[in-house]
């Protein structure tokens, strides 16, 4: 019955004359009006705000990140100056110990004075081919001795002790003939020259 007698009432409302409906129809009314103009509002003009907002934040946030970053590096700055300036000098101190090409034929004199020094005869000695790293270049030696085992390990323990850098590499022992006490050793020793600009 009061279902049937709002219905009623609803159908008798006058559009002309909205102040004389009912308080309960003008709250639907006022309810429905602002839930349709809030959702128009927030399709159309809010949900793009809050997209902005939202990628706002994560740039913020990335911001955040490298002003993060690059605070640290001002603040150690000082400290990286001189851990800098320590490497140039240890870099250069490096370099001075690889030898110019000018210095690889008395690098050769060093070595077969070591080999004489140690009571060595030697079979040959000779330069290999030269390749180019990024910034350095190897000069291989192949270097073939023989002698005593002792005077082999003086020989391999002095071009160890030499100022220029030099690695050994590939070597083989073997006994010459049917003497036990006389061993040949074939070797091959690596020098490095520093790269100039330049080159």
């Amino acid at each position: 019955m009061v279902l049937e007698d709002a219905i009623a009432s609803l159908q008798n409302l006058d559009p002309d004359n909205i102040g004389s409906w009912p308080i309960l129809v003008k709250i639907i009314i006022w309810v429905l009006t602002m839930i349709i103009g809030g959702f128009g509002v927030y399709q159309f003009k809010l949900s793009e705000s809050f997209k902005d907002l939202e990628s706002k934040k994560k740039e913020e946030i990335e911001q955040m990140q490298v002003f993060e970053t690059k605070a640290f590096k001002s603040a150690n700055l000082d400290k990286l100056q001189k851990q800098m300036a320590d490497m140039e000098i240890s870099f250069g101190a490096l370099v001075k110990q690889l030898p110019s090409k000018a210095e690889v034929p008395g690098l050769l004199e060093d070595i077969s004075q070591l080999g004489v020094d140690s009571g060595l005869e030697f079979n040959s000695i000779g330069l290999g081919a030269e390749k180019n790293e990024e910034f350095y270049a190897v000069q291989p030696i192949q270097i073939i001795v023989s002698g005593g085992y002792h005077a082999l390990g003086g020989f391999v323990s002095g071009i160890a002790a030499l100022p220029r850098i030099v690695t050994l590499h590939d070597f083989s022992l073997e006994p010459v003939g049917s003497s036990a006490s006389e061993l040949s050793l074939s070797i091959v020793a690596k020098t490095y020259r520093y790269i100039d600009r330049e080159e």
